[in-house]
């Protein structure tokens, strides 16, 4: 027993999707600093990919690609259309960013032990990446109903979950907290919104 549980402590630490913490608070920046990768800086992201922030890429974004990305914010007059805001944005964003570093390809909901693949993203990528996209907006004044918070993981195989973790924003008004998941699905596809709670009881890959 003594030597198998040190064996699986470490097959938990291993996985994909498998995070420093569950914690649900924190400020974005321990996120960045615990897995070696950075929050964006003006123009530039620094994508992760290759599952767990292997490989950090960094990418500029055009005025032109931020006035696409910044364009479904327009009519974005309550919460709830700024959430569908943030979906498009997600969308364009993850196009600009896989024709650049080559992860169009990325699958949704990929998963290997080990990782390495360049072209693929882990939930600790994309989450990590939608959090860069989020803070983007934010910074330039474009979200006006939601602010950015730490991703959050859910899930530790000991509960009958594969660990999972996901982008998080909080309604400025109410306080009420959302999934932003961009892992489930493929590269530029509408990623998963939801309520925080409901995310957080939620099996499987949403």
């Amino acid at each position: 027993m003594r030597l198998i549980f040190p064996l699986f402590l470490g097959a938990l630490l291993l996985a994909g999707c498998a995070t420093h913490s569950s914690s649900t608070h924190g400020a974005w920046g321990d996120w960045y600093a615990a897995r070696g990768a950075r929050a964006p800086k003006g123009e530039k992201v620094y994508v992760c990919h290759a599952f767990g922030c292997l490989r950090t890429s960094p990418v500029t974004f055009s005025p032109a690609e931020l006035k696409r990305i910044s364009a479904p914010f327009r009519r974005a007059g309550s919460p709830q259309a700024e959430r569908q805001a943030i979906s498009k944005a997600d969308q364009i964003y993850e196009e600009i960013v896989g024709a650049r570093i080559g992860t169009s390809a990325d699958r949704g909901g990929f998963e290997k032990i080990g990782g390495g693949d360049p072209t693929q993203m882990d939930c600790i990528d994309e989450a990590t990446n939608t959090t860069s996209l989020l803070i983007l907006l934010a910074e330039r004044g474009i979200l006006k109903h939601h602010s950015v918070e730490s991703p959050v993981a859910r899930g530790f195989f000991l509960d009958g979950r594969y660990p999972h973790a996901t982008a998080v924003v909080a309604e400025v008004e109410s306080g009420r907290r959302f999934a932003i998941d961009s892992w489930p699905i493929a590269n530029a596809e509408p990623p998963v919104i939801m309520p925080l709670e409901k995310w957080l009881s939620a099996r499987g890959g949403s």
